[in-house]
C-alpha cells in the first residue's frame, strides 16, 4: 500500500507495517508508523516512552488507565457544547439557524449515515464547499465516524481536484451545488485514468433556501445522495467512534500550491485538540463569542477554530462569499465579536466603498495571517474600530504557530510605531514547544539583533504528522529534529520574530540579498497603491533585479517611473524596483499571492541589462 511509505524510518518498522492485513486503513497505518518514527532517536525527536513506562510501573504505585487517560480529540467539544450551551445558537447562515443541541444531533446522524455507506476507520471523506453549515458539520461528523476529513480548496480546477481525490483515496466527496461542475470534470479525468472506484458524490444544496433552483452549476454528474436526505437517514443515537489513539489522523489538508505541487498535510486528533484551544486562548475568545467566517473553513480546518468555537459555545456566522458589504452587514446584524482573514481581506475592508461600510457596534477582534501585513493596513483597520491581532504559521503547523502578543506599554507609542510592532510575527503560541530562527546549514540560532536572517523552525505538539505518501518530503521537513518552514526571518532583542521573505523569494542582486517584503512595504505606503508583489527578474549584469507587480486604487493615476522614484526615496537604491508592471495580482483562495505565477511572467521579460 502506498500509505505504508510515509514516515517509515527503519527496517523494523517497515517489516511491521508490511505485515498489516490488507483491509487496514492507509491512514490508520500512518498513525502507527508515525509513532514508530517519533521513537527513533535518529530523527532528533524523543517520545520519552521509557520514562513513562518507568513512572507508571507498579513499583511506583502509578497507573495509566481509562480513569485517568483518554486520547485527546476535539470531537468531544461538540458533546459538551450540546450540554452547556444547549439552546444557544451554534450556526447562522442567512435565514437558517441551529442551536448547539440541534448541531450535535445533526452531526450524530451524519456520522451514522457515513458508517451505513461503509465508511470505516481511517477512510477519507472529502469536501468541496464554501463556508456553509454542511462544511461546519462535516468537521465533527466525519471524525465521529472514524473517518479522516479532506477539505479541498474550492478555487481549484477539475484537473487538480482529480489529482487530490486520487491521491487521498477519498471514498466520498461532499460537493456544494455551485461546484458540482468542477467535480464532474474531475470524475471524468479519473475515468480516463481507469480509477476502479471513484468516490461517491453527495450534493450539498443551498441550505438556507435563498438561491433559485437554477443557481447550481450545470453538471452531467448525478449525485448518489443529497446532503439533507443522507443526514436524515442516520441515527441520532449513534455511538461515536472515538480515536483509539490521539495520534490517529483527523484530517488531511493540501498545501495551497503557492510554492510547489500541493502536498497532503496530515493532522492528528491530538494536534487538532491542542491547536484549537491554543488559538482560542491567544485570540482572547471567551465564552459564547460570535465569529464571522471570512477564513475559508477548508484552510487548515479554519485555523482549527471550527473545533475551538464549539469548546466555547460560540455562534458561527457562515459566509458563502467574502465581500466588504457582507462583512459589515453581518457584523451589524449579528453583533460579531471576532473574525479572521489574510491581509488581502483587511486591504479589501479599508479600501471598500463608503456605501458598503456600516458603523461597528463595538471593537471587532480580527486575527490576520497568511502573509506579512503592511503597517499602513493595520493602522487603517485600527482607525475603523477593528482590533487586529497578527499571527503566523503554515498548513504544516495547523495554521497559527506564532502570535504577536501585545504589550500594554506599547499603547502609548505613536501609531506608526505601534503598527510596525504589530506587523511582526511574535513568539510561539502555547501549543508549541519552541520556535527559533536558525542558520539552515549549521542549525545555530541567529543572534537577537533584528538584522541577521535565518530560517524559521518549529517543534512541538502542533506540528503535522507528516506528508501523505511522501516520506522523502517528510524527512526533509523534519531534518535535524525541527520542522523547517522555508521562511526567512530575524529575531529582535525582545525575542519577537519578523518574517523577511520566503527562502525562494529573496532577490540576490549584485551579491546583495533583497527582501521582497521590505520592498512591498514601501510600495504599500504610496497612497495610490492597492496591492503590490515583488519578485526577481533575471539580469545579465546583476544576476537579478526587483520586479514589482502593482494594482492601483480606483481613481488614481501614477506611472512606473514615479513609483520607482518613490521607492528610491524611501530605501537604498539597489533595493528599489527597476521594473513596475500594472496588473491584477493572482492569489489563492486564502489571500496568499501566487508568486510562482509572477516569477514566470518576470522571467519572460528577460534581462534589463
Amino acid at each position: 500500500m502506498a500509505m505504508n511509505q510515509l514516515l517509515l524510518r527503519n527496517s523494523w518498522t517497515r517489516r511491521l507495517v508490511s505485515t498489516l492485513s490488507p483491509p487496514r486503513s492507509h491512514l490508520i497505518t500512518l498513525a502507527h508508523s508515525y509513532r514508530g518514527y517519533c521513537s527513533d532517536s535518529s530523527s532528533g525527536i524523543n517520545s520519552n516512552n521509557s520514562e513513562l513506562e518507568e513512572l507508571c510501573s507498579s513499583k511506583q504505585g502509578l497507573v495509566r488507565c481509562s480513569a485517568n487517560h483518554a486520547p485527546l480529540s476535539p470531537i468531544g467539544f461538540l458533546e459538551r457544547a450540546a450540554k452547556a450551551y444547549r439552546d444557544r445558537t451554534s450556526v447562522i447562515y442567512g435565514s437558517l439557524k441551529y442551536t448547539w443541541a440541534q448541531t450535535h444531533q445533526r452531526c450524530l446522524k451524519l456520522a451514522s449515515a457515513l458508517t451505513q455507506l461503509g465508511i470505516s476507520r481511517g477512510d477519507v471523506v472529502a469536501t468541496l464547499a464554501p463556508n456553509v453549515p454542511a462544511m461546519y458539520e462535516l468537521h465533527f461528523a466525519a471524525p465521529m465516524a472514524g473517518a479522516v476529513l479532506c477539505t479541498l480548496n474550492s478555487r481549484l480546477d477539475s484537473a487538480m481536484i482529480s489529482v487530490l481525490l486520487s491521491h487521498s483515496e477519498a471514498k466520498i466527496v461532499f460537493v456544494d451545488h455551485q461546484l458540482l461542475g468542477i467535480v464532474d470534470g474531475a470524475l471524468a479525468l479519473l475515468a480516463e485514468k481507469a480509477v476502479s472506484k471513484p468516490p461517491l458524490v453527495v450534493l450539498i444544496a443551498d441550505s438556507d433556501g435563498s438561491s433559485s433552483p437554477n443557481s447550481s452549476t450545470t453538471s452531467e454528474t448525478k449525485p448518489a445522495y443529497e446532503y439533507e436526505s443522507l443526514l436524515e437517514s442516520g441515527n441520532s443515537g449513534f455511538e461515536i467512534r472515538r480515536p483509539k489513539s490521539e495520534w490517529d489522523p483527523i484530517s488531511v489538508n493540501y498545501t495551497s500550491g503557492t510554492t510547489s505541487r500541493p502536498k497532503g498535510v496530515v493532522y492528528s486528533h491530538r494536534g487538532a485538540y491542542l491547536n484549537s484551544l491554543a488559538t482560542v486562548l491567544l485570540h482572547g475568545i471567551g465564552s459564547m463569542p460570535v465569529y464571522l467566517w471570512t477564513v475559508p473553513m477548508f484552510h487548515c480546518n479554519g485555523w482549527c477554530l471550527i473545533w475551538g468555537l464549539a469548546a466555547q459555545g460560540g455562534t458561527n456566522i457562515c459566509l458563502r462569499k467574502v465581500t466588504p458589504k457582507g462583512i459589515f452587514d453581518n457584523i451589524a446584524l449579528h453583533n460579531v465579536t471576532h473574525m479572521g482573514g489574510a491581509p488581502t481581506v483587511l486591504n479589501m475592508i479599508v479600501n471598500s466603498p463608503v456605501s458598503d461600510q456600516r458603523p461597528l457596534p463595538h471593537k471587532v477582534e480580527v486575527m490576520t495571517g497568511g502573509s506579512p501585513p503592511p503597517p499602513q493596513i493595520l493602522f487603517k483597520m485600527e482607525e475603523m474600530g477593528f482590533g487586529v491581532n497578527h499571527l503566523y504559521g503554515l498548513t504544516e503547523t495547523y495554521g497559527p504557530g506564532t502570535y504577536c502578543s501585545w504589550k500594554p506599554e506599547w499603547d502609548s507609542l505613536p501609531s506608526d510605531q505601534r503598527s510596525k510592532l504589530k506587523a511582526r510575527q511574535g513568539v510561539q503560541h502555547v501549543g508549541l514547544e519552541e520556535v527559533d530562527i536558525k542558520d539552515p546549514v549549521t542549525m545555530e540560532s541567529v543572534p537577537p539583533d533584528g538584522k541577521t536572517m535565518g530560517e524559521i523552525m518549529f517543534r512541538g505538539n502542533t506540528v503535522m504528522s507528516g506528508y501523505l505518501k511522501d516520506s522523502r518530503a517528510t524527512e526533509e521537513a523534519f531534518k535535524g529534529g525541527w520542522f523547517r518552514s522555508g521562511d526567512l526571518a530575524v529575531k529582535h532583542p525582545d525575542n519577537y520574530i519578523e518574517v523577511k521573505d520566503r527562502l525562494k523569494d529573496v532577490i540576490i542582486s549584485g551579491g546583495e540579498n533583497i527582501s521582497t517584503v521590505e520592498v512591498e512595504t514601501v510600495l504599500f505606503s504610496h497612497p495610490a497603491v492597492l496591492e503590490a508583489a515583488v519578485v526577481a527578474r533575471p539580469d545579465n549584469h546583476w544576476g537579478q533585479t526587483p520586479c514589482a507587480f502593482v494594482k492601483l486604487k480606483d481613481g488614481f493615476d501614477v506611472n512606473a517611473q514615479e513609483l520607482i522614484e518613490f521607492c528610491r526615496n524611501h530605501m537604498p537604491h539597489y533595493m528599489a524596483p527597476r521594473t513596475v508592471i500594472f496588473d491584477d495580482i493572482p492569489k489563492t483562495s486564502t489571500g496568499k499571492i501566487q508568486k510562482f505565477i509572477l516569477r514566470e511572467k518576470a522571467k519572460v521579460l528577460g534581462s534589463l541589462s
